[in-house]
Order: C-alpha cells, then structure tokens, then sequence
C-alpha cells in the first residue's frame, strides 16, 4: 500500500514524491495525474480505472472545502454493483482511507486536491 505523507491544499506527497495535481490511489498504483471529463463532477469514465480494480469501497477526497461530487449516476451504477461511496473533504478522506485498508478492506482512493 502506497504512504501518503502529507496533504496542504494544492498539494500532497505520496511515497515521498510530491504532486501537486488530482490523484487516484488504488492498491500500490498511483495514478496521476487525474483530469475529470467535468470538472468538479465525478462521472463512471473518471473512475472507470478504480471500479475495474474491483474494490468493495471508494473514497472520493472532494477537496477541501468540498466542492466535487459523484453523479447521481454514478453512485447508482456504484451502488448497483455493491461498491460502497464515501465523499469526504480531503484530508479526512485520506484518513478513511487508511483506516478502511488498515481494516484489510479493498478500497481505491480518488483525491481532489484544491477546492
């Protein structure tokens, strides 16, 4: 499992490397950088990625304060296929994240990293 280090608005350093744009984590895979198709909209294409990793739970990092958010379809597709969606600001979303693993949970993480 990837060690995320350090999240400031703008910018969080995994495994001692910095990045300063979106992310997505799942297993020992950084995926980086990570543009959506909306913006401030979290659509299936954007995680189609982190779905097909087969997780039982995503955690999305809305930002901080908290402005992206999945589709109402998207959590209905993910809901459907029996993957549990958490939508957390940031920094508290990297929290769950490792709590949830730390649980041997299979989760994938995405992080949205300015507002």
């Amino acid at each position: 499992m990837v060690k995320i280090e350090g999240f400031q608005f703008g910018r969080i350093r995994v495994d001692g490397q910095l990045y300063t744009n979106d992310l997505k984590v799942c297993g020992n895979r950084v995926i980086y950088p990570w543009w959506r198709k909306s913006g401030h909209r979290v659509e299936f294409e954007d995680v189609r990625d982190l779905v097909e990793a087969g997780p039982k739970i995503i955690v999305l990092g809305q930002g901080d304060p908290g402005n992206m958010k999945a589709a109402e379809e998207l959590k209905e597709y993910l809901q459907d296929l029996g993957i549990s969606l958490f939508e957390i600001p940031t920094r508290e979303a990297v929290q769950e994240y490792f709590r949830l693993a730390g649980q041997g949970k299979e989760v994938c993480l995405g992080l949205h990293l300015t507002c």
